[in-house]
């Protein structure tokens, strides 16, 4: 018979370790209340007579609760259950003394291999990872179910918020950037009016990033062509300046001219401010906010031309880079830029993502053993852990007042509800979405195909991405929340 642990391991059955449980049991109590060796050995004898080939060592344990009681060891079995109760409590103690220690002496190898936005040399990173650290110990103890967590640690799903679940904040966001020009906004209490120029947009779109950036914990989305609108405010106030000192005196080509120079010279001061600003600002969470820029011109935009002008100049000098210490341009890490309009169309359709998690293809392939029938089965079964996992994200933010972060849901990044409002009807009804990642989908092909670029293996992956989209219809069905991949 096979005992199959709670971290999902199959071991052998050895009856001593009932004996020695009941034994440790039994030094609590007196006379009579103390089990007999024949009664343990009776205990045995009926768990083994069950003559099951796999028994959960759950159901080991209730069964020695309920025999206990039979026999009318009642104190016994008390003090048998607290013994189990302990054990549980030690099995899940607390685990962030040697993750926080080990960040602090430099010798957290998980942490310190997460790459060049997460340095853990510098104090305000540590802070923020000391702080991820306590959340992914009571996520993984106290906050989530244990099969979610033990298929996290299976490697057959990654739950990517865990240092950060215990605060109810969101993966992802489209900045209403053209809301919070347009109509001001307000920053930490702060009234902050419409620009009226575009070197004063650019600064008030930097002094947005880093308040959102600190208030959510992924990459966070900003359309910049409503930044056209105020290239050309500038270039009406230059060419309105020029021709009120000047007028009469030279001509209009030249007015002309000098204002399209001081655009031009403000459109590089402005788009360098962005690209500073956004490398050197140091959000809450230790690091510069990870942004992303959509560059796309549309045919019918007012400021067609402006926002061509202003996408040339981001490009241009994203390309050159910006200096570092030694003075020696070098490549932009941030923002990143999507210029793609289908994609950029697809990011634009919702408000913010609650959150994300990832299913390990190539781990369900290795699970399988090659057994196709059972490769479907085991996809089906870990996608469920999977949408179990997301509607516990969904849950977190359920009930979050808008006063959490105003920044978003009060002054316009994403919302301007009302003080004491909650997010709840943003969170369904094609405001937000819960992101089904997925990984290893081609060594998940290459293990049953042997190739990708077969015939099998364009089918299997077909059939893969088929079923997945399904999933997500169906979870998307039922609860009235944009699902997506």
């Amino acid at each position: 018979m096979k005992v199959i642990k709670r971290d999902g391991r199959a071991v052998d059955f050895k009856s001593e370790k009932i004996s020695i449980a009941i034994e440790k049991a039994n030094t609590e109590v007196k006379g009579k209340e103390k089990a007999t060796k024949k009664e343990i050995e009776e205990i045995i004898k009926y768990i083994e007579d069950l003559d099951k080939k796999r028994i959960l060592v759950e159901d080991i344990q209730d069964i020695i609760e309920q025999k206990l009681m039979e026999i009318q060891k009642y104190n016994l079995a008390k003090k048998y259950i607290v013994y189990r109760y302990t054990r549980a409590l030690v099995r899940k103690q607390n685990t962030t003394d040697e993750s926080i220690l080990g960040l602090i002496k430099k010798s957290n190898r998980t942490i310190s291999q997460k790459g060049d936005n997460h340095n853990a040399v510098i104090s305000s990173m540590q802070r923020d990872l000391i702080a991820g650290e306590v959340s992914k110990d009571l996520t993984r103890r106290i906050l989530l179910p244990e099969k979610i967590i033990k298929a996290h640690d299976e490697e057959i799903l990654y739950f990517h918020d865990a240092e950060y679940f215990l605060q109810p904040i969101v993966n992802s966001c489209v900045i209403n950037l053209k809301d919070m020009l347009d109509n001001g906004t307000v920053i930490n209490g702060k009234m902050i009016d419409t620009p009226k120029s575009f070197q004063v947009a650019c600064t008030v779109m930097t002094q947005i990033a880093l308040a959102v950036a600190s208030s959510q914990y992924g990459k966070q989305y900003i359309d910049v062509s409503c930044l056209g609108k105020y290239l050309r405010k500038s270039h009406e106030k230059y060419t309105k300046q020029l021709e009120s000192k000047y007028k009469n005196k030279i001509s209009t080509n030249i007015i002309k001219e000098i204002a399209i120079d001081r655009v031009r010279q403000e459109l590089n001061n402005g788009v360098q401010t962005i690209l500073n600003q956004i490398n050197t600002l140091i959000t809450t969470n230790g690091k510069p906010p990870c942004t992303v820029l959509l560059l796309d011109t549309q045919e019918g935009d007012l400021y067609k031309e402006e926002n061509a002008m202003i996408t040339e100049e981001i490009i241009r000098q994203i390309n050159q880079g910006i200096k570092n210490e030694k003075g020696e341009y070098e490549k932009v890490v941030l923002p990143e830029l999507i210029t793609d309009t289908k994609t950029i169309h697809k990011i634009l359709d919702h408000k913010f993502d609650q959150g994300k998690v990832s299913i390990n293809l190539e781990q369900i392939a290795k699970l399988a053993e090659k057994n196709e029938e059972r490769f479907w089965t085991l996809l089906d079964e870990k996608l469920e852990i999977c949408h179990e996992a997301l509607m516990y994200r969904h849950y977190a933010l359920l009930g979050t007042p808008a006063d959490i972060s105003p920044i978003q849901w009060r002054y316009g990044a994403i919302a301007r509800l009302e003080q004491g409002e909650t997010i709840d009807k943003l969170l369904k009804d094609g405001n937000s979405t819960l992101t089904l990642g997925y990984k290893g989908i081609q060594k998940a092909i290459e293990l049953f195909t042997g190739e990708e670029s077969n015939k099998e293996g364009i089918a299997f992956e077909k059939n893969i991405l088929k079923i997945l989209k399904e999933k997500i219809q169906k979870w998307r069905k039922e609860s009235g929340i944009d699902f997506i991949i």
